[in-house]
């Protein structure tokens, strides 16, 4: 990447300050230690401004120079106690917390790989999951340990309740890089079968902080509050944004909204990082909880539909960035709002470095307007699945396993997983062209479309509606809506009103959920 974007970009965005000579040379010493991962990123910051406050959750906060202090400790700990070495893979079943944030960088200090689990599993998929990553050690907080009932009791676990007592009495003595870095691994959302885990590339550089602050206005010193879930790929980047920017992270352990309004109000957050499903329930929450410091609210993990975009922007303001990407591709393109005002329902564009082709399934590129695979290339593709696996490449870029088109201004909408097409009699149809117009009714909450098994046009599609509380539409409105607006064999010929739609841990709409067993 040019040198001097990454340079003019960071300083504009405060990064590259001038600062007291010993602290810069902590700083910089740091980063040429332990490189621009996790822990090298707070090793930096706590070189930099060891007072300045790292983490607040509901419990404590934290400077980085006491969190710097800590996870020495822990890490020695886990190493003296319970003979964690380079290479060896920790799981982590934790709700967002300071907590969480220690054991991680302590993991991947030791050059271990830290393995988030999802918290939405179930017991098998836990099990699963400590079989398939090869666990040494599962750190758990004591609230899910009931998900452990099918993990076989061989395999050592520590409540996380129990780490303050092994920070207290470990020795603080500085840890010397490990001979192969640490890295996290992430799960795949799982939501259709065993989740798979991904292993993290550490950034080489600045680089790929430049890229993604080009596009979304984060400073350094940046208040933010993380609402989407750490083991969740895009909570993890905010933790890494937060801590590249030096900046505070504020984190309540599990999200509701009135509280997550409260927490930004209280410490003075000045962005938010949530995923779609979380900015319907904040605009469901009471107008005198409403947070005016936001400047930067930014989405990603599942689709963000172009009425739900307007709606949160009609009361918030023009704050909100949508970032398009994936485990396995980090980013892709990231719509800023006066693309999301312009183009509602886009993905928007790539960043600088990021290259985007869309392919038909011969693997011809597709001309603009027409729809195709996507894929990507930039500097933190992913490593390979820790089970040996990879994904797709064209040349030097990574299937997302979506399909989308760009339109002639080069802005990319994602019409859907590859996975999701249905054929309805000869024609192809894309489940989310439906959903964004059917979420266009005020009536509607939330929805979702999906195909169905159907004898005379091989399938069908079926929509599941949740509505706004107190109000009503019928079948047949819903289907003239749409029949108006789109082609006659993108109208679902079953309509089928539901209380709330089935999701994940992470946002996302669990369609195998939607049928009936």
């Amino acid at each position: 990447m040019d040198a001097g974007f990454v340079l003019r970009t960071l300083a504009r965005r405060k990064v590259l300050t001038p600062a007291a000579p010993a602290r810069m040379v902590r700083q910089l010493n740091a980063l040429r230690r332990w490189g621009f991962g996790l822990y090298g990123e707070m090793r930096s910051a706590a070189g930099r401004d060891p007072g300045r406050v790292a983490i607040i959750d509901e419990r404590r906060q934290v400077t980085y120079g006491e969190l710097d202090l800590r996870v020495r400790r822990l890490a020695n700990a886990l190493r003296a106690e319970r003979g964690i070495r380079v290479g060896d893979r920790v799981g982590l079943l934790c709700e967002n917390s300071a907590t969480m944030v220690e054991a991680m960088m302590a993991v991947v200090a030791l050059g271990a790989q830290a393995v988030l689990v999802n918290t939405g599993l179930g017991n098998a998929q836990v099990e699963t999951v400590a079989h398939d990553q090869g666990l040494q050690l599962l750190l758990h907080d004591e609230v899910f340990l009931g998900m452990l009932a099918a993990v076989p009791p061989n395999l050592p676990r520590l409540s996380t309740e129990r780490l303050e007592e092994l920070i207290h009495r470990s020795p603080s003595a500085d840890i010397s890089p490990p001979a192969q870095p640490g890295s996290i691994v992430v799960l795949t959302s799982g939501t259709t079968g065993a989740p798979k885990g991904a292993r993290r590339r550490n950034p080489a550089g600045l680089g790929p902080l430049a890229t993604v602050v080009s596009r979304i206005p984060l400073n350094a010193g940046e208040r933010m509050f993380v609402a989407a879930p750490l083991f969740h790929t895009w909570g993890l980047a905010a933790l890494q944004l937060c801590l590249a920017l030096r900046g505070t992270i504020a984190l309540n352990r599990r999200f509701a909204p009135a509280n997550a309004l409260a927490s930004i109000n209280v410490h003075q957050c000045t962005s938010l990082f949530a995923v779609p499903v979380m900015l319907q329930r904040i605009l469901e929450a009471p107008a005198v909880a409403k947070a005016p410091t936001l400047k930067v609210v930014a989405v990603s993990g599942s689709a963000l539909t172009g009425p739900l975009a307007t709606r949160f922007m009609d009361v918030y303001g023009d704050v909100l960035y949508n970032l398009y990407g994936s485990t396995e591709a980090s980013w892709a393109s990231i719509a800023i709002p006066k693309e999301l005002r312009a183009a509602p329902g886009t993905a928007g564009r790539p960043p600088r470095g990021t290259r985007i082709a869309i392919l038909s399934s011969a693997g011809a590129l597709q001309p603009t307007g027409m729809v195709g695979r996507i894929f990507v290339g930039n500097d933190m593709l992913f490593e390979g699945y820790t089970n040996g696996t990879g994904r797709e490449y064209y040349g030097d870029l990574i299937a997302t396993g979506d399909v989308g088109h760009l339109d002639p201004d080069g802005l990319l909408f994602v019409d859907g997983r590859e996975d999701d097409m249905v054929i309805s009699g000869g024609e192809n149809v894309y489940p989310v062209a439906v959903e964004d117009v059917i979420a266009e009714l005020p009536q509607v909450r939330e929805v979702a479309v999906a195909g169905v098994p159907d004898q005379e046009f091989g399938q069908r599609l079926a929509a599941w509606i949740a509505l706004h509380p107190g109000e009503a539409v019928d079948a047949d409105a819903v289907r003239e809506y749409v029949r108006h607006r789109l082609a006659r064999f993108s109208v679902p010929r079953d309509v089928y009103f539901v209380t709330a739609l089935p999701r994940n841990a992470t946002g996302k709409v669990v369609r195998r959920q939607l049928f009936p067993s």
